[in-house]
């Protein structure tokens, strides 16, 4: 089975230059959700490392909040408020840091977005 989340290169590059003290590690801060993380006929397309964007962003949100739910996985959460991304397919979530780059990619089924509900979409982010 294709790995449908991803550390992209650029968060490890960050992380090993935050390790030696290089750099000081900026937070994640948000969620990028997208459309492009299916083809044509729907089969879920495994996102790539070397990946700096979603394939069709449509929103970047702050995130709602964020737990720890083992030692070294933070679960992050986003909700998309009942007009938001409203008549949308989304396929593709992302976290994003303060600089504004993509760190984390999930990629998923097609989920319809009705514009008289919101939405929570969960990320975790494991070690």
């Amino acid at each position: 089975m294709a790995q449908n989340v991803i550390i992209t290169k650029s968060a490890r590059k960050k992380m090993v230059q935050a390790r030696a003290g290089a750099i000081t590690l900026p937070k994640i801060v948000g969620m990028a959700f997208g459309s492009g993380g299916v083809d044509s006929a729907g089969n879920v397309i495994s996102p790539s490392e070397t990946q700096t964007a979603l394939k069709k962003e449509l929103l970047r949100k702050p995130i709602s909040g964020y737990n720890f739910i083992t030692e070294t996985t933070c679960r992050y959460e986003c909700t998309l408020g009942e007009s938001e991304l409203a008549g949308q397919y989304i396929s593709e979530i992302g976290l994003y840091d303060a600089n504004g780059d993509i760190v984390c990619i999930k990629t998923f089924t097609r989920k319809g977005k009705d514009n008289d509900i919101e939405m929570t979409y969960t990320l975790d982010d494991v070690f």
